[in-house]
C-alpha cells in the first residue's frame, strides 16, 4: 500500500518535511517513490510554508494511497508548486 507522508530534513530545532509517496513499510526517512512537495513551518510567508504538486497528490489519492493524518490535514491548505513557478521570459529580436 503507497501512503502519503512527511520526511524529516533540517537541523534540530528548525526542521522542515518532505511530503512524499512511500511504501507502507518503509521507515520515517527511508526510501521514497516520490517527491510530492514541502512543509518548512518555519517559514513566515504562509504562501511557501506548504507547497506540493498537486497534480500528483491527485494521482497517488485516485491510485489508492492514503495519507497520514498530518498530510490530510496539511494538503488543504497546501499551495500548487506550479502557481509558484513564474512565466518563461519571452524576448524578440
Amino acid at each position: 500500500m503507497v501512503k502519503l507522508r512527511l520526511k524529516r530534513f533540517g537541523r534540530k530545532n528548525h526542521a522542515f518535511w518532505r511530503i512524499n509517496a512511500v511504501d507502507h513499510r518503509s521507515p520515517r526517512d527511508g526510501k521514497v517513490i516520490e517527491e510530492l512537495g514541502f512543509y518548512d513551518p518555519v517559514n513566515a510567508d504562509a504562501t511557501k510554508q506548504i507547497v506540493v504538486n498537486k497534480a500528483r497528490v491527485e494521482y497517488w489519492l485516485k491510485k489508492g494511497a492514503q495519507p497520514s493524518d498530518t498530510v490530510r490535514q496539511l494538503l488543504p491548505r497546501a499551495v500548487d508548486s506550479a502557481a509558484l513557478v513564474p512565466a518563461p521570459v519571452v524576448t524578440t529580436a
